[in-house]
């Protein structure tokens, strides 16, 4: 089996798939990349039996064939060389690949390809097309929320919910939640599924300025993207979501409203001098004043600033991770923002003031922490 093929060109497309990849499998053949040649096509694949990847290119070949290629061998190789064709020769009897370059000759010693995991045929399929543009954004406002934690692995991934006429995402690890809504897109009926934080990075960096509709076909047990030249499948988490809705305050009387960007760099700045443990800033609203604090009691370290608000309601105090703000607050595109607020010890609720596409609805929600004294 003989192919040749441009040396850029194939390291697109294996840096594409190489998130895909696991630094230790259960199986060394998931170590390696598939390679797959039908009718002038070349199809690569990358799999770590939970999530697999795919992407086709053109090339130049007469003959047809299946090889696994180790995966960093190739990658640190494509990397090294300028951009020139490359010719790669397969012996498919003893899986030895030659790549010739205008330098020379590179010899490795490939897999059998008919022994790569085959991704599973998806049955009883639903689908529906969302714009790329519009679903890289739903991943970028949600994904930072997900949650880490073993025990609870609903929580590691984005709920996608699916109605007529619109689609859900939502995120929460329990200290913040993010529910990011679109109007511009949906599915035939009412579905809810949970994508794992994995495959949805992968999508996210893959979709990068594409402009393209994305498939999402889904069933109970796996999800599937389809878009471009690019397939991505991936299991579903199995489990009951928690009721998001329940926890989201209706009763918010007090209401702050300020310059996201003066916000944000008070709580960067602000944030510094907090306990490392809990990152705690201090926010005290009265009148058209928001007073940032914090405060290390450890290393007496102290820090506060004074910025020009419009608030409503009574003086208040309340606690927040800086953390948690500062990645809320840079995932909100408005140039003001909300925060609205019941009592010091229930969440605050942040949402944008002026709205860059009509199709979207973002609520933020973040759990306020105990201040001291």
């Amino acid at each position: 089996m003989k192919f040749v093929v441009t040396s850029t060109a194939l390291l697109k497309q294996l840096q594409l798939l190489n998130g895909v990849l696991n630094s230790s499998n259960t199986l060394p053949i998931l170590d390696n990349f598939l390679f797959e040649i039908k009718e002038n096509e070349l199809t690569l694949s990358a799999s770590d039996l939970e999530t697999s990847m795919s992407t086709k290119m053109q090339i130049q070949s007469k003959e047809e064939g299946i090889i696994a290629i180790p995966a960093r061998l190739l990658l640190d190789t494509l990397k090294s060389l300028p951009e020139q064709p490359l010719t790669f020769s397969v012996d498919t009897k003893s899986l030895s690949v030659e790549i010739s370059s205008d330098y020379g000759k590179y010899k490795l010693n490939g897999q059998n390809g008919e022994e790569f995991p085959k991704a599973p045929q998806m049955e009883g399929v639903k689908s529906l097309i969302i714009q790329s543009d519009a679903l890289a954004r739903a991943l970028n406002k949600t994904i930072f929320a997900t949650g880490n934690d073993d025990m609870r692995p609903v929580m590691s991934g984005v709920l996608f919910e699916v109605h007529e006429g619109s689609m859900r995402f939502v995120a929460t690890d329990a200290h913040k939640l993010v529910r990011y809504t679109r109007t511009d897109t949906g599915g035939d009926g009412e579905a809810s599924f949970i994508v794992p934080k994995k495959p949805l990075n992968l999508l996210k960096g893959s979709l990068g300025a594409l402009k393209t509709e994305v498939k999402v076909d889904y069933n109970d047990n796996n999800a599937q993207f389809t878009y471009d030249n690019v397939v991505l499948l991936c299991r579903l988490i199995e489990g009951k979501y928690p009721n998001y809705e329940a926890v989201i305050p209706k009763e918010n009387p007090f209401k702050l409203t300020i310059d996201r960007l003066d916000f944000l760099g008070s709580i960067k700045r602000v944030s510094i001098f907090a306990n490392k443990t809990t990152h705690q800033v201090r926010l005290k609203m009265g009148g058209s004043e928001l007073n940032v604090s914090a405060e290390d009691l450890d290393f007496s370290n102290e820090a506060q600033e004074r910025l020009t608000c419009t608030y409503a309601g009574n003086d208040m105090e309340i606690g927040f991770n800086s953390r948690f703000l500062q990645e809320m607050l840079s995932n909100l595109t408005s140039e003001n923002v909300n925060i609205e607020m019941s009592a010091p010890n229930r969440a605050g609720i942040l949402t944008q003031v002026e709205n860059d596409d009509i199709n979207e609805d973002i609520l933020m929600l973040v759990m306020p922490v105990m201040l001291n004294g």
